[in-house]
C-alpha cells in the first residue's frame, strides 16, 4: 500500500485528484462561468439598442440572472420600462407607510386605477410581493402594469374563463409525451385546477423558498406567456411515477400534484419546459378542438410586445435623455395626481385578499434570509 496520501487510485489504475482538489477545481469554474456571465449581461445591458435576446438567454441559462442586483438592472429590459420614467410614489406618505402590505396595497391599486379593463384576481398580490421586494415600490408598480396587460392578462377578465382556457393547454401537451400518463389522469378525473396557483401566481404562492421564486420570475419574463404552464407539465412529467402509484380518482390525484415537494431539480425542469415548448409550441397545440373556440389576449399580443422591447435605449443614454428633458422642464419633474389610496378603497382590497398580510409576512421572513438589507429598506 502506497504511503502517499490525498490522492486515490482511478477506474484506469491511474491516481485521481482528491476531492478537496476536484471540489476547488469545480468552484473555479463555477466562479468563472459566472463571471463570464456577468459580463454578457454588462455588454447586453449596455448595447445601443439593448442586446434583450441575450438578456432573455441569460435569464433562462442556468442559474438565471444570478443575483437581485442584476434583476433589477435586467427585468425592467425584459418588460420595455424606463428606469428614468418611473411613476410617482402612490398613496401615503414613506413615514406613513412602515410595513410592506401598505406598499403592496398602493402597488395594486395603482395599476387597477389606471387599467379600468383589468380586475383584481385572489394571487395577483403573490406577483406583486415578489417584485416590490426585488426592486422597490416605484419599479414594481411600471413591472406590474406591463405584466397586467400582457403575460397576465387573461387573468385579469372579469371571469375566470380566460384563465380556463389557458389552463386547457396543458392536459394536451401530457398527452404528445406520455400518453399514459395522460390517459390516468384522465380516468382519474383530475382536471388541471391544481395547477390553478402556480400559473395565475407564477408559483409564488407555492414555493417555500424565496430564491426559487426569483429564478422561475427570471425565467418566465424572458419566455412566452404560456411557459408556466409548460413548467407545470414538465412537474408532472417529472413526477411521473409517484401519480401512476396512486389511486386513480380524483382526490388522491389532486392531494398530490397540488403539493410541490421543496426538492425540485429546478433548473432541469426549465430545460425540459423549454425543451417541450420547442417541440410542441402553442400554436400546434392550438389546433387542438379544446383550445380552438377562445382566443387569447395574451398569446395573441406577446409577438408584438416581443417586437416593442426590441428597441430600448441603454440605461445610459436615457440617463442623459432624463436629464436633459429635467433641464428643459422649467416648472420641474411633472408629477401625476396621487392615487390617494384611501381606508374604503384598502378595505375592500383587504376584503378580496383575506389572506394578504399572512402571505406578505411569509414571504418577508423568508426574505430576511437571504436578502435583509433590501427588507430593511422596505421598513424605515
Amino acid at each position: 500500500m502506497s504511503g502517499r496520501r490525498g490522492r486515490k487510485p482511478g477506474a484506469n489504475g491511474r491516481e485521481a485528484p482528491a476531492n478537496g482538489l476536484g471540489a476547488a477545481r469545480r468552484g473555479a469554474e463555477v466562479e468563472s462561468k459566472k463571471k463570464r456571465k456577468l459580463l454578457t449581461i454588462h455588454q447586453a445591458l449596455n448595447n445601443d439598442p439593448v442586446d434583450v435576446r441575450t438578456l432573455r438567454q441569460c435569464a433562462v441559462g442556468e442559474g438565471g440572472l444570478l443575483s437581485d442586483e442584476i434583476r433589477r438592472k435586467v427585468w425592467p429590459k425584459l418588460l420595455n420600462v424606463n428606469v428614468y420614467d418611473l411613476p410617482s410614489k402612490p398613496g401615503m406618505r414613506a413615514d406613513q407607510r412602515a410595513v410592506l402590505q401598505e406598499q403592496l396595497i398602493n402597488v395594486i391599486l395603482y395599476v387597477l386605477q389606471r387599467n379600468k379593463q383589468l380586475h383584481y384576481y385572489q394571487g395577483y398580490h403573490d406577483v406583486a410581493v415578489t417584485f416590490l421586494l426585488v426592486v422597490g415600490e416605484r419599479m414594481a408598480i411600471a413591472l406590474m402594469e406591463i405584466l397586467s396587460s400582457h403575460h397576465l392578462r387573461d387573468f385579469m377578465d372579469p371571469t375566470m374563463d380566460s384563465t380556463k382556457h389557458i389552463l386547457n393547454y396543458l392536459m394536451p401537451i401530457l398527452e404528445q409525451v406520455k400518453p399514459v400518463l395522460h390517459a390516468f389522469m384522465q380516468r382519474a378525473e383530475v382536471g388541471t385546477i391544481f395547477a390553478l396557483s402556480w400559473l395565475i401566481t407564477w408559483y409564488g404562492h407555492v414555493l417555500s423558498e424565496f430564491r426559487h421564486t426569483v429564478r422561475l420570475y427570471d425565467f418566465f419574463l424572458a419566455s412566452h406567456p404560456l411557459m408556466p404552464v409548460y413548467l407545470a407539465a414538465a412537474i408532472v412529467l417529472h413526477r411521473e411515477q409517484e401519480v401512476l402509484e396512486c389511486e386513480c380518482d380524483m382526490a388522491s390525484i389532486h392531494q398530490l400534484l397540488s403539493r410541490i415537494p421543496p426538492n425540485l431539480p429546478y433548473e432541469r425542469l426549465i430545460a425540459g419546459a423549454e425543451e417541450l415548448y420547442s417541440c410542441y409550441p402553442p400554436s400546434e397545440l392550438a389546433n387542438q378542438a379544446s383550445l380552438q373556440f377562445y382566443k387569447s389576449v395574451t398569446i395573441s399580443t406577446f409577438q408584438d410586445f416581443q417586437l416593442a422591447t426590441s428597441q430600448q435605449r441603454p440605461d445610459t443614454v436615457l440617463c442623459k435623455l432624463s436629464r436633459e428633458r429635467a433641464r428643459l422642464d422649467s416648472g420641474g419633474a411633472r408629477t401625476p395626481a396621487p392615487v390617494g389610496a384611501n381606508q374604503l378603497v384598502k378595505m375592500v382590497v383587504w376584503g378580496l385578499t383575506a389572506t394578504l398580510g399572512a402571505a406578505a409576512f411569509a414571504v418577508v421572513n423568508t426574505a430576511m434570509e437571504w436578502a435583509p438589507e433590501f427588507v430593511s429598506q422596505l421598513f424605515p
